[in-house]
């Protein structure tokens, strides 16, 4: 019976990491499609706008044109959210752990996927009044959901819930 749980909580983990990286990946062909050769369209005016950027590096402009670097930290991190979900206990307490873990890989998935892909990474949300960069669906999943795994290892969770993570795995 706990086999079948693992191995349902682990297609639903794939399933909801597919269908967040196909809705950036929709919203980033949206994009290209009706903002790419345009100005800024204003959906609240001097605060929010729809704008398209190729962006070639990371947060800031930082580390522009180094997709090598890019590619090998998506690496690193699909290769930690994949162990540490493995760790994560399968019940509905750390379901929201699982969630972050899901969707930061999928954001990570899907901005990888547009610099494998086209060598930048299609943004286009822009918040004006902060003079905020413009970003994309899949860095919202990761800012907010690395925000929410903040909140929930400081202030939701004990250390003693915490504690599966110095255990050794149960078979």
């Amino acid at each position: 019976m706990i086999q079948k749980k693992q191995g349902r909580s682990y297609i639903m983990a794939v399933l909801g990491i597919l269908l967040a990286i196909a809705a950036d990946q929709y919203t980033k062909y949206l994009a290209v499609i009706y903002l790419k050769d345009q100005p800024s369209i204003s959906v609240w005016k001097d605060v929010f706008e729809l704008t398209y950027v190729e962006n070639r590096g990371a947060a800031f402009g930082i580390l522009e044109d180094q997709t090598w670097f890019f590619v090998l930290t998506g690496i690193i991190i699909f290769g930690l959210i994949i162990f540490l979900y493995t760790w994560i206990p399968k019940t509905r307490k750390y379901l929201p752990l699982r969630i972050c873990g899901i969707f930061i890989f999928a954001g990570a998935a899907g901005n990888l996927i547009d610099r494998s892909r086209l060598g930048y990474v299609v943004d286009f949300f822009y918040f004006k009044p902060i003079d905020f960069p413009v970003f994309n669906v899949a860095d919202i999943y990761i800012t907010v959901s690395f925000a929410a795994l903040i909140i929930l290892i400081f202030f939701v969770y004990k250390e003693e819930d915490l504690a599966f993570v110095g255990r050794k795995k149960e078979q």
